[in-house]
């Protein structure tokens, strides 16, 4: 059984369904990526996963225990943490004031935590005075990222972490991001840079439509030429 899974999951927002049995499942320690066409579902899918979304059909399994009915607050303190693609800092806060934030749930000794975070992104210990809003596109992400490894996931849950930075800025954060996983963290990520994000890979998920259309190794979906003519443009 995979160290998370959602299992054929159909539902929507209304009275549509957006998702069509759709099935999103990834191992421990490992990187699973989403990538489709615009309107694919792929943020849906993902909200689903972490209880934003009510399902008609299917479940959500974590470490193998089902899920399916917990509010988004109680997934986190069962270990997942998400990062929305908008609206993810206190731009107000300092860049510490952030992270701080991000334990909420703790009751322990964070310091430590914190500096982990600042080996992984080592901008944010130089910046860790200034105010989140004053910081580029790509610094406000590593906060983003930081403030949800703050709540120690086992789980962390990415959507669109490269969308509006620069082709470097996007390197360095894959970089960081395969160095979480390394930690033991599984890692679920929805991405617009699809063949950027299968390089690094474990598994692969191109939805259409809401429904599974393929899904493989990175590796092998990067290997696919129907899935590079129609997805990843040629």
């Amino acid at each position: 059984m995979p160290f998370l899974i959602g299992e054929a999951m159909t539902g929507g927002y209304g009275a549509a369904d957006i998702l069509h049995d759709c099935t999103i499942a990834v191992d421990k320690g490992q990187i699973a990526v989403i990538v489709g066409p615009n309107g694919a579902g792929k943020s849906t899918a993902m909200k689903a996963v972490f209880g934003m979304l009510n399902l008609r059909k299917g479940r959500v399994v974590l470490d193998g225990t089902d899920i399916t009915g917990l509010s988004p607050q109680d997934r986190v303190a069962q270990g997942m943490a998400f990062v929305p693609q908008t609206s993810n800092i206190f731009t107000s806060m300092t860049v510490e004031e952030n992270l701080e934030m991000g334990a909420f749930l703790r009751r322990d000794d964070i310091r430590a935590t914190i500096e982990q975070i600042y080996t992984l992104f080592p901008i944010l210990k130089e910046k860790r005075r200034q105010a989140a809003g004053e910081l580029s596109g790509g610094q406000r992400q590593q906060v983003a990222v930081g403030r949800a490894l703050m709540t120690q996931p086992k789980l962390l849950m990415l959507d669109e972490p490269t969308a509006g930075v620069s082709p470097i800025v996007m390197d360095e954060l894959f970089d960081r991001i395969i160095e979480v996983a390394r930690t033991g963290i599984s890692i679920l990520m929805v991405e617009q840079n699809a063949r950027q994000a299968l390089e690094i890979a474990d598994k692969g998920y191109v939805l259409v439509q809401g429904a599974n259309r393929y899904t493989d190794t990175g590796e092998a979906l990067l290997a696919d030429p129907e899935v590079r003519r129609t997805f990843l443009g040629g």
